[in-house]
């Protein structure tokens, strides 16, 4: 994969050469020297978004909204305070 460097006056001169090195991997696309934009192929932007469950979707778990949870009570031998002197 080639990472390609375009200072964003270059990417307006020649948008058609911006797309070609997209073909080859990502363009980086500069604001005064700094890197400021990333152009992509769209395949590669989806593969990299991805399409599965976000984090609050798999967190939620709606398939176990009935499974009876019952933690143990704090005080007997196994859970006790931490001591933080």
């Amino acid at each position: 994969m080639t990472v390609t460097k375009l200072s964003s006056r270059e990417f307006n001169q020649d948008v058609s050469r911006a797309k070609r090195a997209a073909d080859e991997g990502p363009v980086i696309i500069t604001d005064r020297g700094e890197p400021a934009y990333v152009l992509l192929r769209h395949e590669d932007y989806r593969r990299l978004k991805g399409g599965g469950p976000t984090i609050v979707e798999m967190l939620a778990q709606p398939e176990s909204a009935d499974m009876e949870f019952e933690p143990p009570r704090l005080g007997n031998e196994i859970f006790r305070p931490a001591d933080l002197k």
